[in-house]
């Protein structure tokens, strides 16, 4: 009972993040399309704009590249079913890229064997927190590869790494140029060495929502710094030229070593998807 109601849940979540982007992107897309004034910017916005609007209608994924499966788990202690979730929304992925459909993206990386059902070897990805509880939640993001090819990862000596910072975001943006499909959110982590770095960067770029502020005012006046600094730098939508190219900065950190300071520059597009469900052990679900 309990395993086919988290199977139901799952497969509405992976299918609502497929079609569209998260209704925080949708609105900001429309925030840009309302302050940008080049006409390329605005004819590109209002092609995204009503390809939205064409997805959701159609009930159709939103862009061909429906994505690589991530998933990240809140699993309470009490929750009865912990050991077969990773399965259950593992079938909950093939059911649906068969069902929607979408495009198989998962490939062996040294014989590029694609299974045809999205997932393999670590696909889904699963990040799980633990907590005191007795339900599961979970958020489905699939990201694209555009958004993954600029994405970068350092570890400088703390005395110049505040400095640099700022730098190592600003010349990402631009190395990245269209590729990641601007306008963007980026995401900076920092942490103790590049794989939590990265890890903290992307969740900061695909889970917090479009203006959202960190809560130490120190960090989340320094998103707002960033966000300006990247929106002067011109690339726009699609590298056309305009007022936005970033629709957001998102920061998260971890405590660090005192001799190192991992930054990792993550980027997620305009299509920004990702949706959720909370499941609880008397068979409810809600969808977040």
């Amino acid at each position: 009972m309990l395993e086919a109601v988290l199977l139901k849940a799952a497969k509405e979540v992976v299918a609502r993040a497929s079609v569209g982007p998260a209704l925080d992107i949708n609105n900001a897309l429309k925030k840009a399309y309302e302050i940008e004034e080049g006409e390329a910017a605005k004819l590109q916005l209002g092609a995204i704009l009503k390809n939205i609007e064409l997805s959701i209608s159609e009930n159709a994924a939103v862009c061909q590249d429906t994505g690589f499966p991530n998933f990240y788990i809140k699993l309470g202690d009490r929750f009865p079913i912990r050991s077969k979730i990773y399965d259950i929304l593992t079938q909950a992925v093939r059911e649906v890229t068969k069902g929607l459909p979408l495009r198989p993206n998962t490939v062996h990386p040294f014989t590029e064997k694609n299974p045809g059902d999205n997932t393999g070897v670590g696909a889904p990805w699963f990040e799980v927190e633990l907590f005191d509880g007795d339900y599961v939640e979970f958020y489905y993001v699939p990201k694209g590869g555009g958004t993954e090819l600029p994405s970068k990862a350092f570890t400088l000596p703390p005395g110049v790494a505040m400095k640099e910072l700022p730098r190592l975001v600003l010349e990402a943006v631009i190395d990245a140029g269209p590729m990641p499909c601007p306008p963007v959110i980026v995401g900076v982590g920092v942490g103790p060495s590049v794989d939590i770095a990265a890890k903290l960067a992307k969740k900061a770029a695909v889970l917090r929502p479009v203006g959202s502020r960190h809560p130490e005012p120190e960090i989340a006046k320094m998103e707002e710094e960033l966000l300006k600094a990247i929106n002067k730098l011109g690339i726009g939508v699609h590298g056309v030229g305009g007022k936005v190219t970033a629709l957001d900065v998102h920061i998260e950190y971890a405590y660090r070593h005192p001799a190192a300071f991992s930054i990792g520059i993550v980027f997620s597009c305009w299509a920004t998807r990702r949706a959720g469900a909370r499941v609880y052990p008397d068979g409810r679900y809600e969808l977040l």
